[in-house]
């Protein structure tokens, strides 16, 4: 995620700008930039790296950029980016703002262009020139294009226009040569705000940015296109009807405004789960079909390979084992999953026909990055599914694929493996097309169930409350167990981790079938058991296995499907999650399990963000 900042007012804008870029760092990034209206031309500075780097720059070429130390000639408009990386290595060229062809308008942007190759095609018959590798820079040549071609140097027009064309999500600003009072600023799946202040107002992409200066604030909504000038805000819709809104005054501190008003960093990436998971999938399912531009896997290359294998630490290993199941079932190939710390140490059986996926959040996980350049020394195919776009991981393997989960603060993965999840399904989905493993009618089923998770992940946040009222009865427990069976099982892995990770509460997961094989010796009166039952196969099983435990006093909490009324009967309290085709279980019955840890934690009094003895990039082996 990206930050945004606009200003067009009466004071010198550069201090707001760059006061307001370091007010969104917490959002993470690797490059920043400003530009501004300066003697009726488009200044433009931006570096790769710190936003200290930016500062330095500007003040080089002689620019103030603390406040009391205004301009010799005051800069009143003008806007300022920090870009994570989703198109293009973090570079200067690839920072924001992005110039049009003939310097007519400036952009920045949050948000993935997803049919910006066609659309840069298009531009460069057109005769344009880019600069960048970014998807970005489409819409700065684009609103150029239609401003300087068919609308008469309209600019809210041009804007229209570009819109109009541009498929995927924004959060999108646009400054102009011949406009020297005016910001227009446009919104679709991304967070845009408009800050009310005295002689001035204020865009952003979010409240931390402008909370100093006002907080009469409104909230641009998906499809509307924003008109800012230094007295005047007035609201279209990208169709160009007007549109009346209120603002809202913002009561939250500094502090919990960068946290979107929720007490931790956790929870509010809880809540951005739907957002961070239709970003990932959005832009790579097309006409029914998942696109996957330069997957270097066809049929033959897929049923060479004898296996494939997982790698990873943590919670992503937990997805990779999500994966494995995902992949036997719909492919019918073997699959390996490996802690990434062990994989090196046990001389691997792989070759050049193998096929090995490493998975990492940050793409600098130490052990995970030793474990690929050893299956690349072997000869194997490479395939990375990282957050961090240009990470160690990124660059040396032979494929990545990007989640879109935007910089994760809590120490705890939340958003991050649910987007890993969703890489790994359309991974295997789109291979077992290519094989001819599933036919047309059950791969577009699996792809209209996907596109539906971040709308139920949604419906249940609604009812968080309902964990919340459970953990407050038991967060006083000494010791958790999580059972499931088949794809469940791995999910009561990855609940689990969550909760000791940020509760420090003793906690352990089994497939419930291997209860019986010892571990019901520690199950007695008042033993608190989660179990997830949402695989309708393997139901009976577990509701034998709640029986068990339950004869020698457990607690039992289900995890199930609203439909599954034996499952929520056999259970003394159950959170349910919307129907869903059980493969895809997972990516719903996740939440609720991090909700519970989140809770669990909040009432013991713990650090939910930043939990004792761990760190959030582990770069030690």
């Amino acid at each position: 995620m990206c930050g945004i900042v606009g200003y067009v007012g009466d004071r010198d804008a550069l201090p707001i700008l760059i006061k307001g870029l370091k007010k969104l760092e917490y959002r993470g990034y690797d490059s920043s930039g400003v530009t501004f209206l300066e003697d009726d031309r488009i200044r433009l500075i931006k570096k790769k790296g710190r936003i200290e780097v930016l500062e330095n720059s500007l003040k080089e070429l002689g620019y103030n950029t603390d406040f009391g130390h205004e301009q010799e000639k005051k800069i009143c408009l003008g806007m300022g980016h920090t870009r994570w990386a989703t198109h293009g290595a973090p570079s200067d060229e690839n920072a924001h703002p992005h110039l049009s062809d003939r310097r007519h308008v400036c952009v920045i942007h949050n948000g993935i262009i997803e049919n910006y190759t066609e659309l840069r095609g298009f531009l460069i018959e057109k005769g344009v020139r880019f600069l960048s590798e970014t998807d970005s820079e489409v819409a700065a040549h684009l609103i150029e294009y239609h401003y300087l071609t068919n609308c008469n140097a309209d600019l809210f027009s041009a804007v229209q226009a570009a819109l109009m064309e541009i498929e995927g999500s924004y959060a999108l600003v646009v400054l102009c040569t011949e406009h020297p009072d005016l910001l227009i600023a446009a919104k679709k799946d991304n967070p845009l705000i408009i800050g009310y202040g005295e002689g001035a107002n204020y865009i952003a992409s979010d409240i931390p940015a402008v909370i100093e200066y006002t907080r009469n604030v409104l909230i641009v909504e998906d499809n509307e296109i924003a008109v800012v000038r230094r007295d005047s805000v007035e609201l279209f819709t990208v169709h160009g009807q007007k549109v009346e809104r209120d603002t809202f005054r913002v009561d939250w501190d500094a502090e919990a405004a960068e946290k979107g008003g929720f007490e931790h960093f956790m929870m509010k990436e809880i809540f951005e789960e739907p957002s961070a998971v239709k970003a990932t999938i959005s832009s790579r399912i097309r006409s029914n079909r998942i696109v996957l531009d330069g997957f270097p896997l066809n049929r033959d290359r897929i049923l060479k390979a004898s296996r494939i294998h997982f790698v990873a630490c943590g919670t992503a290993y937990h997805a990779g084992c999500v994966g494995k199941n995902i992949i036997e079932k719909v492919c019918r190939i073997p699959v390996e999953v490996d802690v990434a710390s062990e994989f090196r140490y046990k001389d691997p059986i792989i070759d050049e026909n193998s096929i090995v996926i490493i998975i990492s959040q940050s793409g600098e996980t130490l052990d995970t990055l030793a474990a690929m350049r050893e299956a690349k020394r072997r000869g194997a195919l490479t395939i990375s599914i990282v957050n961090v776009v240009g990470s160690s991981i990124a660059r040396e393997s032979d494929y990545v694929l990007y989640t879109a989960a935007g910089p994760e603060i809590s120490v705890a993965s939340t958003k991050a493996y649910l987007t890993q999840l969703s890489c790994i399904y359309l991974m295997a989905f789109e291979m077992a097309r290519i094989i001819g493993r599933i036919d047309q009618a059950e791969y577009e089923h699996y792809l209209d169930e996907l596109i539906l998770v971040p709308e139920k992940i949604s419906l249940m946040l609604e009812k968080q409350s309902e964990i919340q009222r459970f953990a407050s009865e038991h967060f006083n427990a000494k010791s958790i167990f999580f059972i499931g069976r088949g794809l469940d099982y791995f999910l009561s892995m990855e609940a689990s981790l969550k909760l000791k990770e940020i509760s420090y509460i003793h906690s352990e997961a089994y497939p419930g079938g291997e209860l019986k094989h010892g571990t019901i010796a520690l199950i007695e009166k008042g033993t608190l058991v989660v179990c997830s039952l949402t695989q309708d196969r393997l139901l009976e099983k577990m509701i034998s296995n709640i029986s068990e435990v339950k004869a020698r006093g457990a607690v039992v909490l289900g995890i199930t499907s609203q439909d599954k009324e034996n499952a929520i009967r056999s259970c003394d309290e159950a959170f349910t999650i919307p129907p869903i085709d059980p493969i895809l279980a997972p990516m719903l019955a996740v939440t609720p399990c991090q909700l519970f840890a989140y809770y669990m934690a909040v009432n013991k009094g713990c650090d939910v963000d930043k939990p004792r003895n761990l760190a959030k990039s582990v770069t030690v082996e």
